[in-house]
Formats: structure tokens, C-alpha cells, sequence
């Protein structure tokens, strides 16, 4: 099952779509971070990444390579402390679970019908009409921005997002589920616009995996 990364990864990818104008026109640090990210068509980068459970108190921390190309292209790769592959094609989203030897396959569907981040990924709305956005103040030298979704849902109430104010990229990203959850990624390397090798959003799934086919079905969130 595709686990509680899925809305996180999508959160790394949030500006991909473009900040509104009313909200960048009264900061401009936000004003230049639109335009980097309008400019961007895609990115690779390497993160680690937290997931804290509030209930437990337990803490999982994974290692990964993100790709992400517009409008909607994305190869997520944890390497640490297990092999997972998401990745969200032209045509369906994989999940790959190489140590389960399993791969489910959804479709797209599961993208514009869930939580109002995903639709602000695809450009199905706006940050300021889903959103209100605070600026807080700089973290470590990091320009700090707090959202927080006018119509919640269990994946998503709240999201700290933070910018390194030279390049004006994203460096960390924090979502807090209805449950008080917390999913953070810090991008230990960012690179805009990378070449991508052809086929990197392409999936066969290798021969003797067990492939479930859950297109029109929910994603299921772990």
C-alpha cells in the first residue's frame, strides 16, 4: 500500500504549480520564488526524511531520490531502511515494494480526486483561494512559510515549508496529518531542471511480482 509518504512527496512538489500572485505581491521573497519555480519545468534532488508518529512517539527516517517533471510526472526512490519505488506516469501511479514483491497500480484518478494539495499540483486550484499562508520568521537562515488549508483533510491540516533565500529553493518541508503526524523532508541536494534520462517515468514491473490493480479505487494511506 501506497503509506503516508505519498502526501508528503506531493508537498515536496506544491510550487511546482505556481504561487498566486496576491499572496507573492505582499512578500518579496515569495514574489522570487514564484518566479524560480514557474522557470522550473523539472528537478532531481536527494532527501532524508522523518515521519513521526504521535501516538507511538516512534520516529522512521528513510533516504531517498526525488525526480519530479511538470505537470505532474514524479519518480520517488527510498533506498533506506527499505527498497520503495512511487512513481506517477502519463497514465497510472505505481507503487513498487521490491522486499514484498509487490507493485500496485492506481489511476490518475487518485491524483485530482484527493486532498486539495494534490489539485493545487495539478493546477485544479489556487493557494489563495485553498490556502492562507503566513510568513514566519527565518529558521537557520531560511526563509519560513506556514499554510494552512481552508478545507482540511485527514492528510493534510497544516504545512511548514521553508526556502533557502539565495537560490530560492525549497530545502525542507513539514505536513501534519489530521492526526497529528508529522511527515518532514529536508533535500540534501536540489538540482532545477536536470536532465532525465528517458524512460525514468516509465514502470514494467519485473517478471514473478505480484501486481494488484486497484485503478478506481482509493490510495491507501499508512
Amino acid at each position: 500500500m501506497i503509506r503516508s509518504i505519498f502526501a508528503t512527496l506531493l508537498g515536496m512538489c506544491l510550487l511546482l504549480a505556481g504561487m498566486p500572485s496576491t499572496v507573492a505581491a505582499a512578500d518579496a521573497m515569495l514574489t522570487d520564488i514564484q518566479r524560480t519555480y514557474d522557470a522550473m519545468q523539472r528537478f532531481n534532488g536527494e532527501f532524508t526524511q522523518e515521519l513521526q508518529h504521535l501516538e507511538s512517539g516512534g520516529v522512521e527516517r528513510r533516504q531517498g531520490v526525488l525526480t519530479f517533471e511538470k505537470p505532474l510526472r514524479i519518480r520517488w526512490e527510498t533506498a533506506e531502511p527499505f527498497t520503495e519505488l512511487l512513481l506517477a506516469t502519463d497514465n497510472d501511479v505505481w507503487d513498487y515494494l521490491p522486499d514484498e514483491e509487490v507493485a500496485y497500480r492506481y489511476g490518475l484518478d487518485v491524483v485530482k480526486d484527493s486532498s486539495s494539495i494534490l489539485k493545487v499540483i495539478t493546477g485544479q486550484s489556487r493557494l489563495d483561494t485553498d490556502f492562507d499562508v503566513e510568513r514566519e520568521a527565518d529558521r537557520d537562515g531560511l526563509a519560513v512559510y506556514r499554510l494552512y488549508p481552508k478545507n482540511p483533510t485527514t492528510q493534510l491540516v497544516e504545512a511548514v515549508l521553508q526556502f533557502d533565500p539565495s537560490t530560492k529553493l525549497l530545502r525542507q518541508a513539514e505536513i501534519v496529518d489530521f492526526y497529528g503526524n508529522t511527515n518532514r523532508i529536508t533535500f540534501t541536494r536540489l538540482t532545477p531542471n536536470a536532465k532525465i534520462p528517458a524512460g525514468t517515468f516509465q514502470f514494467t514491473p519485473p517478471e514473478g511480482i505480484s501486481v494488484e490493480d486497484r485503478r478506481g479505487q482509493p490510495i491507501e494511506q499508512h
